[in-house]
């Protein structure tokens, strides 16, 4: 048990404790990389010592660690990244002061981390010399004799036992069904071929390569090989082809099982040059495939064909209503879910489902007053009770992802966002819910920054006008109109619904001094959304940072000036 700053790491139940006693969720690889940094309080680690010692034999990049890292960060509450340190050059520190089971008189007993030649050997703790030590010797022959006896009997004991155990661990592993129990599931990439002699296209084609490994890396519960003489033991293989014409490039996919030769899995990826650089096609080459895949596997890794294909045909059907956004439409889809639900309680997929709509009824305020309590709680339970079952499943920790974000528990669902990135690096709506609670918490740039990776990733593309909204939102948050005109029109073309954004976009122009604009982008938002006043369309202001806070309210102004009614 190692304590800092109020917080409990324990070690063995692989657990962070705030000061409140409530446990805070962390991916195994942040908690070890956690545990190693207050293993190591006062003592600078590189980056290198860190991902040798958490990814020992595996390629990752450095991405990986730096995602642990802002996990970390926001766990402990460290905004101004005055517990965990970097020092330029050199790696982090861990500067809080530790103490705890493994806490020695001297300070922290240290946590071994591969050595590196620009970190200096600390000296371990001193050990008794041998000729401290006292030898007991006795001339009583009979009590040799038994304590040689019994010496054997145990050794023989520790043999079978550990014989058996051995058998009983094989048993269950090769048991029918059971596909990935020998341990992490591993993939080997292959390089993206390259039907054309073009160089560039060979360039490019290396280029997603490298992008697609360094993703797939990311990953927590499964291991990347190197191409190498890697497919033979590599439980999956995948392999693509790269093509290029005068309007897109084009990406080809597959994945096989390396035993079998079945194919678990196609998709094709274009995206078109005209659109992008050369470095944000590349992005997104990697990115279309990488996402479409890293849901394939998570879906193998979690499957259950006992109630998929029914769960699937309920949660059709409940969907058919929603589609249609109605309070009437809203209680037919909760009816039919919560009937599947009776019939099947553990199916995590109709549980999912439920939770998501319970929470889009709160917001569009088809549920209020004691009802939204009812919902929020019991749609809390469901997601807990599915993370449960399930704790690497996809869709589960996205949806806790979204629920905490909707119940404006943002720190915990920075935790949960990352939890759901750490199975799908490429997961745009995970991102996009990283950045609104960066901005509730009142960090803009690491908001606006997160926007932009998803852009660059754009995966899903049906949610591209989410991220796009929150670029031109927390570009407002700061001030700079100028920047966030482009972001919220791309938006508007490709979702014009939204009364928000265009409410954004009038405040933006009110600011510009494009007084005509501002009220044109007002009357189409209150249109979209009638009834909206400036009480009405702030975020509840429940945990949010006094930042966000200050900064909305410029914004309300400009929106007031722009002909929102005041109330």
């Amino acid at each position: 048990m190692l304590r800092f700053a109020g917080f409990e790491l324990d070690s063995e139940r692989a657990e962070l404790r705030r000061p409140d006693g409530g446990t805070i969720r962390l991916r195994p690889k942040s908690l070890e990389i956690l545990r190693l940094l207050a293993g190591n309080a006062g003592r600078v680690l590189s980056k290198q010592q860190l991902m040798e010692a958490a990814w020992p034999n595996v390629h990752v990049g450095e991405d990986s660690l730096f995602q642990c890292i802002r996990e970390i960060r926001t766990a402990l509450g460290d905004d101004k990244r005055q517990v965990v340190r970097v020092i330029s050059g050199r790696g982090y520190l861990f500067q809080a002061e530790v103490t705890g089971a493994q806490a020695t008189e001297a300070g922290v007993t240290e946590v071994a981390v591969p050595a590196a030649p620009d970190i200096a050997p600390v000296s371990q703790p001193e050990r008794a010399s041998p000729d401290t030590t006292v030898a007991v010797a006795t001339n009583r022959e009979p009590a040799k004799r038994f304590f040689d006896f019994s010496r054997r009997r145990i050794a023989f004991a520790s043999v079978a036992g550990l014989a058996i155990l051995c058998t009983a661990v094989a048993v269950w592993m090769l048991r029918p069904g059971l596909i990935f129990a020998r341990g992490p599931t591993s993939i080997a990439v292959m390089p993206i071929a390259d039907a054309s002699n073009d160089p560039l296209v060979a360039q490019m084609a290396a280029d997603v390569s490298g992008r697609l490994t360094d993703g797939l890396a990311k990953i927590e519960n499964i291991r990347v090989l190197a191409p190498e003489a890697a497919a033979p033991k590599a439980d999956f293989v995948v392999k693509g082809e790269l093509q290029k014409s005068e309007r897109a490039w084009t990406i080809r996919t597959r994945m096989t099982e390396a035993a079998t030769g079945e194919v678990k899995w196609t998709a094709s990826y274009q995206v078109n040059p005209a659109d992008t650089d050369l470095q944000m096609q590349q992005s997104r080459l990697a990115a279309g495939v990488g996402h479409a895949l890293a849901l394939r596997i998570n879906e193998l890794l979690n499957a259950d064909t006992r109630s998929a294909a029914k769960s699937k045909v309920v949660i059709e059907q409940a969907t058919a209503h929603i589609n249609q956004t109605s309070p009437e439409r809203f209680k037919a889809a909760q009816a039919i879910l919560e009937q599947a639900l009776t019939e099947d309680p553990d199916n995590t997929d109709v549980q999912i489902a439920l939770a998501a709509l319970l929470m889009r009824g709160v917001q569009m305020v088809w549920v209020s007053g004691a009802e939204r309590e009812t919902a929020e709680s019991k749609a809390e339970a469901m997601l807990q009770q599915t993370l449960r079952a399930k704790p690497n499943h996809i869709p589960a920790n996205e949806a806790y992802c979204r629920f905490l974000n909707a119940t404006n528990q943002f720190r915990s669902s920075l935790v949960a966002c990352a939890r759901a990135l750490s199975f799908d690096p490429w997961n745009g709506i995970a991102l996009y819910h990283v950045g609104l609670a960066q901005i509730q918490t009142g960090r803009f740039e690491d908001a606006l920054a997160t926007f932009k990776q998803a852009d660059r990733f754009d995966t899903p593309q049906v949610s591209r006008w989410t991220w796009m909204i929150g670029a031109g939102w927390a570009n407002m948050l700061m001030g700079r109109a100028e920047d966030a005109v482009p972001w919220l029109l791309k938006s508007i073309a490709i979702t014009a619904a939204s009364g928000r954004t265009h409410m954004l976009l009038a405040a933006a122009y009110q600011q510009m001094g494009r007084t005509e604009e501002a009220r044109a982008a007002m009357e189409k938002g209150r249109e979209l959304r009638p009834g909206s006043t400036v009480q009405s369309v702030p975020t509840p202001k429940k945990n949010s940072s006094p930042i966000y806070i200050e900064a909305t309210e410029r914004i309300m102004q400009l929106m007031a000036a722009a002909g929102l009614p005041e109330g």
